[in-house]
């Protein structure tokens, strides 16, 4: 799937800050998993999307398009 910027951003309510935080919090929450996924302490959801791309960051961002995630909005950013 390609994602476009635009549509990321349309979910995003245009915060170009608030995208790239909520990306990058949910990359790292998809590496933890990845990352404890042997030892069974499941912590961390994995990937909420089929992809062909096993990077964190492309499936957080495929993950966001998709509106699969949950934010809260505070009126000063992405908490």
């Amino acid at each position: 799937m390609k994602t476009k910027i635009d549509d990321l951003l349309q979910v995003m309510n245009n915060s170009r800050f608030g995208l790239t935080i909520a990306a990058a919090k949910r990359a790292r929450q998809i590496n933890n998993y990845f990352r404890h996924l042997g030892e069974g302490l499941g912590s961390e959801a994995g990937p909420q999307v089929r992809s062909a791309s096993n990077k964190a960051l492309s499936l957080a961002l495929e993950e966001i398009a998709e509106e699969k995630l949950e934010f809260e909005m505070p009126e000063d950013g992405v908490k």
